[in-house]
C-alpha cells in the first residue's frame, strides 16, 4: 500500500467530517416548507432560527441532525483509528467548521452550537455536560439562548483547565479544541452580542409566555 493511501485511510474522516458538517439542514427543512430560512427572524440556519420560524416539531427535528453532524464523523474517527487523539479532534473541528461556513450556502451556516455539541460527545463528555448544565441554567436565568450559549462555550475551556489542574496531565491537544470550540461560538454570535448591548436581542419564550 502506497504512502499517499495509508494517510487517506488514517485521515479521510477529517475532510468528510467538513462534509457532513456542511449540510445545511435548516436551510433545506425550510425549503421542503416552500421558506428560505435566511429570511426570516434571525436570519441564521440552525435549529434555534427554525424552531422559531417553523415551529418545535420542525425545530427539534433539525437540532438532531446538526448534533448528529458532529457526533457521527468523530465515530467515523474511532472506528478507523481508536489511538488517534489527534484525528477525532481534527475530524470535530472539521464538522462544526463545515456547518459554520457551509459550501453549499457560500460559506455562511450556522453557529454552531448543536455540531459542537454532538463532536464534543466522544471526545471531552465532561466538559460538555458542564457545557449543556451552564447552557440550561443561563437559559432559565436569562431567557437569551445566545447568553446561555455564549456562556456554555465559555466553560469549556475552563472545564477542561480544571481538569488538568486536578490530574496534573496538560492534553494540549484537547485544551487547543476547548479554546477553539469557546471562540468559534462567541465569534459566530459577535451579532447577537451587538443586539445584547443595544437591547435588541429577543428573548427565548415558552408557549405559557407566549399566551
Amino acid at each position: 500500500m502506497s504512502g499517499l493511501a495509508v494517510i487517506f485511510l488514517t485521515w479521510f474522516p477529517v475532510p468528510l467530517a467538513f462534509l457532513i458538517g456542511a449540510t445545511p439542514f435548516g436551510f433545506l427543512v425550510g425549503k421542503m416548507r416552500g421558506i428560505d430560512i435566511r429570511e426570516h427572524g434571525s436570519g441564521n440556519i440552525g435549529a434555534t432560527n427554525v424552531l422559531r420560524t417553523l415551529g418545535k416539531p420542525v425545530g427539534m427535528t433539525v437540532l438532531v441532525l446538526d448534533i448528529l453532524k458532529g457526533l457521527i464523523p468523530v465515530l467515523i474517527a474511532k472506528w478507523t483509528d481508536n489511538d488517534n487523539s489527534v484525528l477525532y479532534i481534527l475530524t470535530a473541528i472539521a464538522a462544526i467548521l463545515g456547518h459554520n461556513y457551509t459550501f453549499w450556502l457560500q460559506f455562511k451556516g450556522g453557529k454552531g452550537i448543536a455540531t459542537t455539541s454532538g463532536a464534543m460527545l466522544l471526545v471531552i463528555p465532561l466538559p460538555l455536560v458542564v457545557a449543556v448544565s451552564t447552557w440550561l441554567i443561563v437559559l432559565k436565568a436569562t431567557r437569551y439562548v445566545s447568553v446561555a450559549s455564549i456562556s456554555a462555550a465559555i466553560a469549556i475551556p475552563v472545564t477542561i483547565t480544571i481538569q488538568n489542574l486536578i490530574s496534573g496531565d496538560w492534553d494540549i491537544a484537547v485544551f487547543i479544541l476547548g479554546i477553539f470550540v469557546c471562540f468559534m461560538a462567541v465569534w459566530r454570535h459577535r451579532s447577537n452580542i451587538r443586539r445584547l448591548l443595544r437591547g435588541e436581542e429577543s428573548r427565548f419564550a415558552s408557549r405559557k409566555e407566549k399566551k
